[in-house]
């Protein structure tokens, strides 16, 4: 009797650890996840991870400008109009009075993003200006006491999303602050902006994160952090320690003062490995700007848009994909006429999207894949950007025993054979979808696929990605912080190369994307044969621009081929290369 009693405490004890919820964190930290547990953390990431597509707005005071000051337009994008164009905090604020969002509604932006496909949005609560979209009583520079609109638009935003099941998160600049008293990345130009840093974060900053954190129910679910300049650790534990309001939000890696944060956030970009044990999301516009611009038409076709979805979900990331509405409240009609495009593509596959995980391949000449993996069966979702001539599409290196192959739009099953190079499946002549057709391939266990080398893709080109160099001497492969390249290249003896295959052989042009203070020279070997190129000054070790190198390569019979990247000593200066690209040459 007395052991079962014991046995029966041990048990009782067991489940009450087990219930019981997440452990507080230590007392002396002001990160709210400090003693969090991996399986917390999962339980926690579950919808964000399964979501894998969402709507960033960045709205604010910066539409009525839409780029352009005292007639001129305004470089760069458009919510950092004050700061480039150097407008006094006086002139800027008198925009306010413009900024009348009378045509918004809530209910169609969060219907738009739910139909794109969307899961979640973000819309800046506060953006560098410092101006707030919300009620605040930290500051009178917001919605609600400076402009002739008068009301709170995250309120009626957040009553949307839990109408139509979608999770809500702001963004908030905890750092620059052009009117309240934040820093300035590029330095102040009015003397009215001459505050304490200190101050506005005790006065503002935190005092707004609490109103944030407390005013929405259950939102936000995400807190997005922005440009962490002279944000140290007494400040960001400040800012850290707010989020305990909110048990469970997500935030990201751009609070400052050594919070890693939860998600990892390249902008306009997409790594070429995703970050292996890592959440991320790679947020990136429609055109050229975050904020409204009047002029920028330079808008992404809905194949980039699709195309970009596919491969992040491919790499284990999540999209955030902006809309930059005007100052009367509307989304621009070439953002609502893509994502009604997106939509369309996604009821018909969203399957190989929602609650995927990375793809096992580690290059696909054709396509992406997505993963889903229950048990001891795994689902491959390969999406097909271009479609087999020959009708025999090869998924190379596969060992897996294939149980089923299908067309997921409809339904048609496939015929498949293994070879020793892969899993090959006979295809129908026409492409169900002309951007990205998804085939659903049921194997057994988890996946098996054996090292493939580098070939060619289905158009003939070849794609040589910084990570999959041979890199000699000091250089190195970095990625994060906007980078994905090969970078530290500063001795001109360093050298990258890398080996491929040309099954298809002829003639080549060379394109290189690079990214480089100043301007500096190098050649590429190709079998003996030298192209020389000149890398663009981008100014910016982040910002990549593709430039070709100057005539062809000839590879003339089906081959094993090394290209070979080395500076030219007189005339070079430190670059980092994010990929080559070798297309066949027009005749």
């Amino acid at each position: 009797m007395i052991e079962k009693i014991k046995s029966s405490l041990v048990l009782s004890i067991l489940l009450l650890l087990t219930l019981a919820p997440s452990p507080a964190p230590a007392a002396d930290s002001p990160d709210p996840y400090a003693n969090e547990t991996p399986a917390q953390r999962d339980a926690r990431m579950k919808w964000w991870r399964e979501a894998r597509f969402g709507m960033f707005i960045h709205w604010g005071v910066y539409s009525v400008p839409a780029g352009t000051y005292h007639g001129t337009r305004v470089p760069n994008i458009g919510e950092w109009i004050m700061s480039t164009g150097k407008i006094p905090m006086a002139e800027y604020q008198a925009f306010a009075k413009e900024y009348n969002p009378v045509k918004y509604n809530p209910d169609d932006w969060v219907r738009l993003a739910r139909d794109a496909g969307m899961k979640y949005i973000v819309i800046t609560a506060k953006h560098h200006d410092g101006f707030a979209n919300f009620d605040t009583q930290a500051s009178d520079w917001n919605i609600v006491k400076a402009t002739p609109y008068g009301k709170d638009v995250l309120k009626p935003l957040a009553a949307a999303c839990r109408k139509y099941g979608i999770k809500l998160g702001f963004y908030y600049s905890q750092a620059q602050d052009w009117n309240n008293g934040g820093s300035e990345m590029s330095g102040k130009w009015d003397p009215a902006q001459d505050h304490n840093m200190d101050d506005y974060i005790d006065k503002i900053a935190v005092p707004q994160m609490r109103e944030l954190l407390s005013n929405y129910g259950e939102f936000p679910a995400v807190l997005w952090w922005d440009t962490p300049v002279n944000m140290n650790k007494e400040r960001a534990d400040k800012l850290a320690e707010v989020l305990k309001l909110k048990p469970g939000i997500i935030f990201n890696n751009r609070l400052g003062g050594g919070y890693k944060g939860d998600t990892e956030t390249p902008e306009q970009f997409i790594p070429a490995t995703g970050f292996p044990g890592r959440d991320w999301e790679t947020c990136m516009t429609m055109n050229d700007t975050w904020g409204y611009k009047s002029y920028d038409n330079n808008w992404k076709s809905t194949e980039t848009i699709i195309r970009n979805l596919v491969d992040i979900a491919s790499k284990g990331g999540n999209y955030l994909l902006n809309v930059g509405p005007t100052s009367e409240g509307l989304i621009p009609e070439p953002s609502i006429e893509r994502l009604k495009a997106v939509g369309a593509w996604m009821k018909v596959n969203h399957d190989a999207i929602y609650a995927t995980t990375a793809s096992p391949f580690k290059r696909l000449p054709w396509g992406r894949c997505t993963t889903k993996i229950s048990g001891d069966e795994t689902t491959l979702y390969l999406h097909v950007f271009n479609w087999p001539a020959d009708e025999k599409l090869t998924v190379p290196g596969l060992k897996n025993i294939v149980k089923s192959a299908r067309l997921l739009a409809t339904g048609d099953q496939l015929k498949f054979k293994s070879t020793p190079y892969g899993v090959v499946l006979d295809v129908p002549t026409t492409a169900p979808d002309a951007i990205s057709s998804t085939i659903v391939l049921e194997i057994q266990g988890a996946p098996d696929v054996a090292a493939t080398p580098i070939i060619q893709e289905s158009d003939g080109s070849v794609l040589l990605l910084a990570s999959e160099a041979a890199l000699h001497g000091g250089i190195q492969y970095e990625v994060g912080g906007g980078k994905d390249n090969i970078g530290y290249w500063t001795n001109p003896a360093d050298t990258a190369s890398w080996d491929f295959k040309v099954d298809r052989p002829g003639r080549f042009t060379v394109i290189a994307d690079i990214a480089a203070l100043d301007s500096g020279k190098f050649e590429v070997t190709v079998g003996g044969q030298k192209l020389q190129g000149t890398s663009p000054a981008t100014k910016d070790y982040t910002k990549f621009k593709r430039t070709n190198l100057s005539g062809t390569v000839e590879i003339a019979t089906p081959s094993d081929v090394t290209l070979t990247v080395t500076p030219i000593a007189d005339g070079w200066n430190p670059m980092n290369l994010r990929s080559l690209r070798l297309v066949p040459a027009r005749n």
